[in-house]
Formats: C-alpha cells, structure tokens, sequence
C-alpha cells in the first residue's frame, strides 16, 4: 500500500471515531423514549382524571315531570257501530250515537331529564331553561345518590338559562372561570348524564367562539366544541383544564339526533350576568337601544364609506335612547365602550347585557367620519315582537323572507335613490324565496300586484287586497335597473 493510501485510510479511521463518539453522547435507545412519551401522556391523563375528580361532586342529574292533558274517546262496547259502515246496512238508527261521542278528558305524565352543576354550597343550581321549563316537579340527584325536590328561582327563555334550588347545605361547588379568556384549540371537558347515564365525562377542545345565529336562542353567543354532547347532557358543565365552568352545554348540531362532532354551550359569562339577576330579582332585565340594525357586507360598506363589521342603522325609533344619544339612521356602530362591535349580534349581545341606565359610548361611523357617541341604555321593552313591527320589519313579507322598511331621506341619499319612491329591503333570510330569486338588502320594491307602493303601509294594503297571499309579483329596482319577479312562500 502506497504512502497516499496510508494516509486516506488512516483520515477515513479518523473519522468514523469521531462520529461513535459524538454519537455515544446524544444516542437514546427506543425503548427510552416511548418511555418520555407515555410519562407526558401519563401526566395528561392524569391531568384530566384530576379535573373530573373534582368537578364531579358537583354536577347533579335534573329529572322533570310535566303533567300533559289529553282527549281520548271514551271505551265504549257501541264504538264499533259509528263506522258509516254499519249504517249503511243497518239503518240511521246509529247516528245518535255517533253525534255524540262521549269524551274523557285524561292526562298522562311526560317525563325527561337534563344536567346541572351546582354554584353555591346552600342549594343554587344552574341549568338550562328548556329542561325545567312548565316542570311540576323537579327532582335533583347528587353524585352521591341523594334526591332533593328542587323549586326554580328563575327563567330567562331569551337565552335558555335557569337557576334551581334545593333544600341542602354544605354541598360541593365548580368555580366559575372566565369564558372571554378562552381560545379556540383549547381543551375541554364536559360532565353530564347523556341517555340518563350518570357523571359522563367527554374531552375536546373548543371548535370556535361567538357562534350566533344558529336559532337556538333569542341571544346568542355560543362556544364551539368537539367533546361529545348528547341529550341529556343540557345544563351539565364545560370546564377548562383548571377544573373552571366556562360554559353551559346547551344543544348540537345533529342530523340524527345524537353526536356529530358539533356541541354548543353558553359562555359562562353570560350566564353569570343572568344568574346574579335571576337570584336578586327572579327576571332578567335587558338592556334596550331602540334601533333596527343590519350587518355591514361590502356593497354596503362601499356605499357608507366604511369596512365590512359593524351594525348599520337602518332606522332609529322615536322617543328611544338612541334617539336621544344623537344616533341616526345610516350611522355605523363599529365600537361600544372601546370594544370592537364585529355584526350585528355581537352588537345586540352587548346591549342586551348591559343594564339599563348604564351611559355607554358608541363609536360611530357617520358619512365615512368616524367619531363618538355617550348614550344612556334603556329597559327592553316587554313586548318586542310587536315594537320590532313598528320599527319596519314587515310581517306581511316574512314569508317570503323578506324584511322592509319606509325609504328615509338619509338612506335615499346612501342608496341613490328618491325619498317615498319604495320601500327598501333591509334584509333578505338565508335560503328563502326571495334570496333564491337574488334579491339583496339594498333594493327597492316599487310595485306589489302591479300596484305602485311608496310606503309600508301602501305595501301591506297591496298584499292584503291580494287574491292569493303565498304569491306575489314584485317590481324590485336596484340603482339604475328594475326587474319584476314572483315570489311564492314555502
């Protein structure tokens, strides 16, 4: 071997030793680290075990009974004789008893049942109102077995938060966090008694926040989550990994009737604002702006001078609180008290929380300026459905999916269109009549049957006049071009 090949084998020797060696120091047998990943996993597990050890105790089973009147016909041998059948080969002999069938009226007991967890160690309970709503009677069992007859403090139908009590002292409470610091992808945990299976426990993590729209609820502002929820587990407690209440399980999303990965639950938060008013004054008192609002999309916010978000006033009733804090229909509420206003049920979740009297300041954008407001909160009037009628949302039209108002000058101006000369639609239902055949929040309807209509009032005497009410014929214009089109109600 020559001298060159001594001396390459020698270098190539070299560094093979170098690498044993670098490698003896950081080289970890297989065996080792599946041992770290299940010691991490080991410590989650027990994480969780720890949690549901302490929740547990005090998320409760709610069984209800409701009495149920029925008309049932009474057992009588001669029923059989009332069929047409008999009298026609028997004569109309039968008839006298069949004009008179006696009737007994009977009543039967339905029964059902939810969760609950308990929030103050002498007896309070939250839970979901459509579990204990026109209840008889309430029964409440522990986790550990004890049954207690529960009476209902308060309801608030509005957002489907209850709150119970039972007669018992000492009993073991779940802390309440703080739902607005939750943040999607965090884990959670849910406890409740789906399909009347007591302390069942699911894990997941949390899907997405401020789901709104979903016709669950009057307010809504629902936390998202994957954790399995079933019937049965309304009322029962979502925790964070702190072993915290952060939201009430409340309904899923299902096209079977059980689990599809979709589960939505009150953020704590809310609840809590309803529930320190159910204990204190047995009601929930909202609070109250009186304005009609539409979201923002972008050919209204071209048309304002803005941004996509925000709530746009459509109208301001007379004698409200925003009328009398200086709002004007075609103002951009785009912030209350610093705080981003993102749609319109995020702006109406606010108002309704706030309680009345509260001055709150409004950022607003008016004419593409931006600036601010101080407006003083009212009370929720008792009747909304019919005070939202005399705000411009018309019935006459609901049907078809439609929502309309009085064309004002402001909103004339905005839309390039002339005052009186339609009645402007302000708001179009998903997947409805009228968003099939394209018509959008911006048009106008200026002839109803082929009669010219300047007003609400001229729309609702056009329709009214109609011979067939599930079919009308609308001239509908949008900026320069006009269209007719025939709705027909589903």
């Amino acid at each position: 071997m020559n001298k060159i090949a001594k001396v390459n084998k020698f270098k190539l020797m070299a560094s093979c030793l170098l690498c044993l060696t670098l490698l003896a120091g950081t080289y970890v047998p297989v065996h080792a680290q599946s041992e770290s990943d299940i010691a991490v996993l080991d410590r989650s597990a027990k994480a969780f075990a720890s949690v549901v050890k302490k929740a547990g105790p005090a998320v409760v089973h709610v069984a209800v009974e409701k009495e149920k009147a029925t008309n049932r016909r009474s057992q009588d041998p001669f029923e059989l004789f009332n069929d047409p059948f008999f009298e026609r080969f028997f004569g109309p002999q039968f008839r006298q008893h069949r004009k008179n069938p006696q009737q007994k009226k009977r009543s039967y007991k339905q029964k059902a049942a939810g969760s609950g967890f308990i929030i103050g160690s002498d007896g309070y309970i939250l839970t979901n109102n459509h579990v204990v709503a026109d209840a008889d009677a309430i029964t409440v069992r522990l986790a550990d077995k004890r049954e207690f007859k529960a009476t209902v403090i308060g309801t608030d139908p509005q957002s489907d938060v209850a709150l119970i009590k039972i007669k018992a002292k000492d009993l073991p409470v779940i802390p309440l966090g703080n739902s607005d610091a939750l943040e999607v992808g965090e884990w959670v945990i849910a406890i409740g008694n789906p399909f009347e299976l007591n302390q069942t426990v699911t894990v997941g993590v949390v899907s997405a926040k401020g789901r709104n729209r979903m016709g669950i609820t009057d307010y809504e502002n629902f936390i998202q989550t994957d954790a399995a929820i079933n019937p049965g587990n309304s009322g029962g407690p979502l925790l964070n990994i702190h072993g915290e209440v952060i939201g009430m399980n409340t309904a899923i999303f299902s096209r079977s009737g059980g689990y599809m990965g979709i589960g939505f639950a009150i953020p704590i938060n809310m609840a809590k604002n309803i529930e320190q008013q159910l204990r204190k004054n047995g009601k929930v008192a909202r609070g109250w702006l009186g304005v009609m609002i539409q979201d923002v999309n972008e050919d209204l916010a071209n048309s304002f001078g803005g941004e996509v978000g925000g709530a746009l006033i459509s109208e301001v009733s007379d004698d409200s609180p925003a009328k009398k804090g200086g709002l004007k229909n075609g103002d951009i509420i785009t912030g209350i008290n610093g705080e981003k206003v993102s749609d319109v049920g995020d702006l109406r979740n606010k108002i309704a929380m706030t309680p009345p009297n509260t001055t709150l300041t409004l950022k607003v954008l008016r004419n593409g300026k931006s600036k601010e407001l101080h407006v003083t909160i009212g009370e929720q009037p008792g009747d909304m459905s019919s005070f939202s009628q005399e705000g411009g949302k018309d019935g006459q039209m609901g049907s078809f999916g439609l929502s309309l108002q009085n064309l004002t000058e402001e909103l004339a101006e905005q839309f390039g269109y002339k005052k009186d000369q339609g009645v402007l639609i302000v708001d179009v239902e998903d997947n409805s009549p009228a968003s099939e055949l394209g018509l959008r929040s911006g048009m106008l309807v200026e002839e109803v049957n082929r009669v010219r209509v300047h007003t609400l009032d001229d729309l609702r005497k056009a329709i009214k006049e109609s011979r067939n009410k599930r079919q009308v014929l609308l001239r509908v214009r949008s900026g320069k071009h006009s269209q007719y089109v025939v709705l027909q109600s589903e």
